[in-house]
């Protein structure tokens, strides 16, 4: 009787290791390899971020495509000059973004960024501090990455 309690412990054992080896391997799977064109353009996105807290224009400037469509989750929609001179008079200030969650696909000389993240701004004087979802599409022109077009959401 002894030897058949061990048994089936051994057996629940068992079974229970394969389990929890099937799990790991399936959430290894879930998870995206990054290339290196994935982790540039992912940097490329929070250096954006920084210099937009740091009013670093000069170096936003240089990663912003002219043709650049800034959308903001209130449905405000700026070109490359407005981000630039919205920056420098005040009227919109980053004060800390934290990114949740941010992803890359893709797509020969196209990127695609959907993040989450808490952004923490003063707009007109006003703080605000809001969860959003975006989206940041990056083209390659003439070998640079260039924030081509930005939309976010706020989410839930």
């Amino acid at each position: 009787m002894l030897l058949f309690k061990v048994y089936f412990q051994i057996l629940s054992m068992r079974k229970s290791l394969a389990l929890l080896i099937l799990l790991c391997i399936s959430f290894i799977h879930e998870m995206p390899a990054q290339s290196p064109t994935d982790q540039q353009i992912l940097t490329l996105s929070k250096k954006k971020f920084d210099w937009m807290i740091h009013k670093n224009v000069d170096s936003l400037a240089l990663v912003l495509d002219n043709d650049l469509r800034y959308v903001h989750s209130n449905g405000w929609s700026e070109t490359k000059q407005e981000v630039l001179d919205d920056l420098l008079s005040g009227k919109l200030n980053y004060v800390a973004v934290d990114i949740h969650a941010a992803q890359v696909r893709l797509y020969e000389q196209t990127a695609i960024v959907n993040g989450t993240g808490k952004f923490q701004v003063t707009m007109n004087g006003n703080p605000l501090t809001i969860e959003l979802g975006y989206t940041e599409v990056y083209v390659k022109r003439q070998g640079k990455w260039l924030l081509a077009t930005r939309h976010a959401n706020r989410m839930p």
